[in-house]
């Protein structure tokens, strides 16, 4: 893959993760975020603690799906992040996208390093 293809990939998901209400959605047994991409939980994330343990460079490699809010009476919820911004959460565990994952329906994060999973209803 060329940087520019890279580049273009990495922008198209900033613009797409980050949005005030973020509307997730079940395809093919998993979550995924309002741009169709696959979204994953982190095994380090203790659920309802309200936090991600997720910052610096693992955040680079899995983006946290931003909003400022959350769908009511459901699920998803947020959590403050270090750097003051939220992050959606589903049943209390914070959702990510897998930097890797080019297209909607790619799921190449699953399983990386045995702590990282796809996101299920």
């Amino acid at each position: 893959m060329t940087r520019f293809n890279a580049l273009i990939i990495a922008l198209a998901l900033a613009g797409c993760h980050s949005m005030p209400y973020a509307q997730v959605s079940v395809q093919g047994g998993v979550l995924v975020g309002p741009n169709g991409m696959t979204l994953y939980t982190f095994d380090r994330d203790v659920a309802g603690s309200g936090q991600s343990m997720c910052t610096g460079n693992c955040a680079v490699n899995w983006p946290p799906l931003m909003a400022t809010m959350a769908p009511e009476g459901t699920d998803y919820s947020l959590i403050q992040r270090a750097d003051g911004t939220r992050q959606l959460a589903y049943k209390g565990k914070p959702l990510y996208y897998w930097s890797k994952d080019k297209m909607a329906g790619d799921r190449t994060g699953d399983g990386v390093n045995n702590v990282w999973h796809l996101a299920t209803p």
